[in-house]
């Protein structure tokens, strides 16, 4: 079978260009090579995948090569459109309307074959700023997250990948410098340039057709901002992402991208030796991990839980939370038990008052991380929390492990120690009785509304980019 040849309705498109170029009949055409016409018929519509045998008959009665009929490209522009609305008539979208499939004619006039390919990418467009809501987001970021628990954060074809980026580049130790980081965009045909003027809703944008990557011009705090922004940037093109078709798989190209260049900033060898080591000496930190690597504290945290339970056999969880409580990003696969919504996400909701995550807040030196063992219905964890500022709020970062597993790790000594019995709304989340009972119906709060929660992305070919903003950038760089 023809295994490297997986768009079959092309291949028949090219084969019916040299079968009409070469004034064959599909019968006449059958004869000399063995077959039916009828099943010619077949391949042609892209309904049946011939052999590589057949194949090489075909293309030597035509007079052409095997490599001309296996070419990807539409052999017009005729049928390109023919092509594309073959893809999308096979569409989830179209096929959930219950219409039936328009096959066009010889005789279907191009305007009038344009104008259905036309209304086809309008429906998938519509259906797109559909799925970009809060509670589409919340549904497939939850999927996502229970999948990868199930792959314990882990993800070996990226590391893989990143490890042969890497040794393209020359690199083997120390923190990956951004020559390093060029000189993979340089392999891959693309050049970074720095500008003031991104899109508001982007962190870069790669211009495809003249090979740039657009990055801000100054890192964001950690040192490790520009660095990682043109990795995701370039793992797009590594990873052969195409337009994400459902916010689905927005998620899942993002976070394969966030993967690749944590991967390549804490490369695979060097990271696993040197938290095995600190293991050795029981004194893990993610403070030293990350500042081995020139990295965020937040990008320390995450990438020890890809590499803990595959390389250190250690569950762990992480947590990412606001000054507010509000729990912002979240794994784990140690049986902590997360606060969810009855859907089962975890965004917005908020932790208990008696976790690390924030109690940290309170802390007058926040400087270094902040420790503490914490008894649950799940068991108890042992927590290490550090304070990182962003240009909104403050936020929390979390990682801990099972008590059994808090020997490994530097502050495994601390005394803090709180009892939490969340979800129990009695843990933390009713007031006192005699505080109820003073102040209940004496008083009026306004809320602060968690609009990144509640408002729809704004819809475009990418969840959350403005079309128009973004076609007006590269068109004003193109000419530079």
């Amino acid at each position: 079978m023809v295994e490297f040849m997986t768009d079959l309705v092309t291949l028949g498109q090219r084969i019916r260009h040299y079968r009409t170029d070469a004034g064959f009949t599909l019968d006449r055409l059958g004869e000399a090579v063995g077959i039916a016409g009828s099943q010619l018929s077949l391949m042609e519509n892209g309904r049946r995948e011939p052999r590589l045998s057949l194949l090489q008959s075909i293309a030597g009665t035509l007079g052409v090569e095997v490599s001309d009929l296996l070419d990807p490209a539409p052999p017009s522009p005729r049928a390109a459109m023919e092509i594309e609305l073959e893809r999308m008539q096979r569409s989830a979208v179209y096929a959930g309307l219950g219409l039936p499939a328009i096959r066009p004619s010889r005789t279907m006039p191009d305007d009038t074959l344009g104008a259905l390919v036309g209304l086809h990418h309008e429906l998938a467009r519509r259906a797109r700023e559909a799925i970009a809501t809060p509670e589409e987001a919340r549904r497939a970021n939850t999927e996502l997250r229970q999948y990868m628990r199930t792959q314990d954060n882990y993800m070996p074809e990226i590391e893989e990948l990143a490890q042969e980026q890497l040794r393209q580049v020359g690199h083997s130790t120390g923190a990956l410098t951004h020559r390093s980081v060029s000189l993979m965009a340089k392999k891959l045909g693309f050049e970074l340039i720095f500008v003031a003027d991104l899109p508001h809703s982007t962190r870069s944008v790669t211009d495809l057709e003249n090979g740039r990557i657009y990055l801000p011009p100054a890192s964001i705090p950690g040192g490790h901002g520009l660095r990682s922004m043109a990795l995701q940037a370039l793992a797009h093109r590594l990873l052969g992402h195409h337009e994400p078709a459902s916010y689905a798989e927005f998620l899942r190209q993002r976070l394969e991208i966030n993967y690749f260049a944590a991967a390549c900033l804490m490369p695979l060898r060097q990271s696993v030796d040197f938290l095995k080591g600190a293991k050795a000496g029981k004194n893990l930190a993610i403070e030293d991990f990350r500042d081995a690597f020139g990295v965020t504290h937040e990008a320390a945290a995450l990438r020890f839980t890809n590499l803990a339970t595959t390389h250190l056999d250690m569950t762990v969880h992480f947590l990412r939370v606001g000054e507010d409580g509000a729990l912002y990003k979240g794994y784990e696969n140690d049986g902590l038990r997360l606060p969810t919504d009855v859907t089962g996400s975890t965004e917005g909701q908020i932790v208990c008052r008696h976790w690390s995550a924030r109690l940290a807040f309170e802390r007058t030196n926040r400087t270094t991380e902040f420790y503490q063992y914490t008894d649950t219905p799940a068991g108890t964890y042992w927590c290490s929390t550090q304070i990182g500022t962003s240009q909104a709020e403050e936020f929390s970062i979390t990682f801990g492990v099972p008590f059994a597993d808090a020997k490994w790790f530097r502050g495994r000594e601390t005394t803090n120690r709180r009892a939490s019995t969340c979800p129990d709304a009695n843990c933390c989340r009713r007031p006192a009785g005699e505080l109820a009972s003073r102040w209940s119906h004496k008083a009026w709060a306004s809320a602060k509304l968690h609009a990144h929660i509640l408002s729809p992305l704004p819809s475009g070919t990418f969840p959350g980019v403005d079309d128009t903003e973004l076609y007006d950038f590269l068109e004003a760089h193109s000419g530079s």
